[in-house]
């Protein structure tokens, strides 16, 4: 209440100096005989009661003295004749996709012609309304457009049956924007699978997909923060192109970007795992079914300053507004980086795929599922395989190897040949026999590349001499020529007379030493 209360004459004459004539503060106070101080309260009065000059038509001192000194709960009186819609339906109708409150004013007006307010007054009366309801439930977000997703701050403990170790789950929360309709369960970690899985879970329980997806900054969801341009984690990311979602984090100390977040796991806090805080639970399923039974009661509990609940507000504003599920469901998959080596091959994991020779020493990225390696290179798909289970194997496409005598590559069958040449007889026939042993020579270049890189570390004269002790016992591998030198075998006589060193055994895939020339 200002210190002094002036008449509703003062008051007019106050708002026609200010805004018809211009004038200071101190001049509307010098010209009305009162201190500056008691202009700026009556303006800042005027200004919250949406009130201008001239005033409406017709609006008497009484009116004008409750636009300026309204009720304590901030509301029209209920002695008042002009009718007011239901405050709550405006707040829900504007959730709705185009919806403005200029729209909704022109219907009310449209249903009381003659004792329906203007529109400054009706906007200053839905806005009063709206400061006596919580903070997150007058966020107006249009319906099917955003999901917001955190962990909760709280963990679960988890009790193993037979071993007794015990063990915390992570509980997982997502909360639709215009509805506040509330999904949560548990899962073993925040790690990228966890989650990713979590949000699957979580589109199939709304049976749709919204168009933004709204997570705070944590690994599995944002690589690198950044206010303005945050790297997404690859997965993630991958997972939201499959749903046609958009990924906005919450920006780093925005607390109001992500609001509806932190009340949804304030919610799920107080209603679920406040309530199971003395149970026991002996497994994960055992824990997300007595979940599921409380999280249904949450969505179900009416508001307290709104009519309905989440559930009523879901089928109404989210549930007609959202996306349909694809067809398929999301698979999990990691994308990594590889280096396309002289061989054709990328190694994911042990094994190795090829891609095709142009590539040779290019970054590539890889997105690995349980069943399928695909290779991109800059956006672009260039190779798929099916995932190998067997470590060190190679899975080769044909097509991906050069044509003819392979001028093309840096690395050729002949030029290694003719390396191993240089070091001696038996060096060049112990790499003859490696490149001869696979199906494609291009698979043999890591290990004939290794066995060649011996002779860097031992000096050529100790690799021909390992070289020929390989060949006498019929060994090939990497690892046996390697032991040979590391422990200084090669130094050693041969157990038997020498003689002509023996040809492994032929088999289908053996070309021998002419194939090459």
């Amino acid at each position: 209440m200002p210190k002094e209360k002036l008449s509703m004459r003062q008051a007019k004459e106050i708002l026609r100096l200010k805004y018809e004539l211009g004038l200071s503060n101190r001049q509307v106070a010098a010209s009305c005989g009162i201190t500056h101080v008691t202009v700026a309260d009556y303006l800042r009065r005027a200004h919250r009661a949406g009130l201008d000059w001239p005033l409406p038509a017709g609006m008497s001192d009484t009116e004008l003295e409750h636009c300026l000194f309204p009720p304590g709960h901030g509301l029209p009186s209920t002695k008042r004749e002009r009718a007011l819609p239901d405050w709550s339906e405006v707040h829900r109708q504007l959730r709705r996709k185009g919806v403005t409150l200029m729209l909704l004013w022109q219907e009310y007006k449209e249903c009381h012609p003659e004792d329906g307010y203007q529109y400054s007054r009706f906007a200053y009366w839905y806005q009063q309304w709206l400061s006596e309801v919580d903070v997150v439930m007058r966020q107006t977000h249009r319906a099917g457009e955003k999901l917001f997703v955190d962990y909760a701050g709280q963990t679960m403990e988890i009790i193993d049956r037979h071993s007794g170790e015990r063990r915390t789950a992570e509980i997982f929360v997502a909360v639709l924007g215009a509805s506040n309709y509330t999904y949560a369960e548990a899962s073993w970690s925040q790690r990228s699978q966890d989650w990713v899985s979590s949000h699957i879970r979580a589109l199939e329980f709304f049976g749709g997909c919204p168009e933004v997806l709204i997570p705070d900054n944590l690994k599995a969801a944002v690589h690198k923060p950044h206010r303005y341009e945050p790297q997404l984690n690859a997965t993630y990311a991958d997972m939201a192109r499959h749903y046609q979602m958009a990924i906005v984090p919450a920006r780093v100390a925005r607390p109001k970007d992500k609001a509806k977040a932190e009340n949804g796991v304030q919610q799920v806090e107080q209603w679920i795992l406040a309530r199971l805080r003395q149970h026991t639970f002996f497994s994960l399923a055992e824990l997300n079914e007595r979940i599921a039974q409380l999280r249904q009661e949450l969505n179900t509990k009416p508001f307290q300053k709104m009519p309905g609940s989440r559930r009523s507000h879901f089928e109404a504003l989210d549930q007609p507004a959202l996306r349909p599920l694809p067809a398929q469901r999301y698979e999990f998959a990691q994308w990594l980086t590889a280096r396309v080596a002289p061989n054709i091959h990328i190694r994911i994991e042990q094994c190795y795929y090829s891609v095709p020779y142009q590539l040779v020493k290019k970054q590539v990225e890889v997105r690995l599922t349980a069943r399928i390696v695909e290779v991109f290179f800059k956006g672009q798909r260039v190779a798929s395989h099916p995932r190998s289970a067997s470590p060190g194997s190679y899975t080769t496409i044909p097509t991906h190897l050069p044509e003819g005598h392979q001028r093309q590559l840096e690395w050729t069958p002949q030029r290694l040949v003719r390396w191993a040449g240089e070091t001696g007889p038996a060096t060049q026939q112990l790499i003859q026999a490696v490149l001869d042993s696979r199906p494609y020579p291009q698979q043999a270049f890591n290990a004939c590349l290794g066995i060649m890189r011996l002779g860097n570390s031992y000096g050529a004269a100790r690799l021909e001499a390992a070289c020929r002790r390989a060949l006498h016992f019929g060994t090939t591998r990497y690892k046996s020529l390697e032991s040979i030198l590391k422990n200084g075998l090669d130094q050693q006589p041969l157990p038997t007379p020498e003689t002509a060193p023996t040809q492994d055994s032929p088999h289908e895939n053996l070309r021998g030493s002419t194939y090459y020339h």
